[in-house]
């Protein structure tokens, strides 16, 4: 990015789209370190878009929520090192799975794309996704207290 950048700045224009995920917000169980890159690049692209606010180069935090793709194929569903978990992991991969069943294409993603690069002055955050996960869910998890938000995600996984 910092190359790219420095390029784009002396163009005196361009756009980086970050693509980051609504689990930065809405955390999956039991992927905790995915769910935390995610929101340390969202967090990161934010800080950019705040460094360069009087510049031509544009960041977008793009945030898909459930995209059904073989992603979940190589995520590991295995809690080898603490059995005790094994019921809740099964139970959150349950969820997952018939989630990503019922999700957009990732051609729902590369139309989003293609928008942003040929938009003017795109959006610093676009979510991509079901409408439930990309506006219902975070409005009201934005107004709600932590346990709250804690209690409609065990619901929503089954745990």
């Amino acid at each position: 990015m910092r190359l790219a950048l420095r390029m784009m700045q002396e163009r005196g224009e361009g756009l980086i789209i970050n693509v980051t995920s609504l689990a930065s917000r809405l955390p999956v169980p039991f992927m905790a370190a995915y769910n935390a890159a995610k929101a340390a690049l969202a967090s990161f692209t934010m800080s950019m878009q705040l460094e360069l606010s009087d510049s031509r180069v544009h960041i977008v935090d793009l945030q898909p929520g459930d995209i059904c793709t073989e992603f979940n194929q190589g995520v590991s569903k295995s809690t080898k090192s603490d059995p005790r978990y094994d019921r809740k992991v099964a139970k959150t991969w349950q969820a997952v799975e018939r989630n990503m069943q019922a999700a957009p294409k990732p051609d729902l993603v590369a139309r989003h794309v293609l928008k942003l690069i040929n938009d003017a002055d795109p959006p610093p955050r676009v979510t991509v996704g079901d409408a439930f996960q990309t506006k219902i869910a975070p409005l009201i998890f934005r107004f709600l207290p932590q346990r709250v938000r804690l209690w409609g995600l065990k619901k929503y996984y089954g745990i």
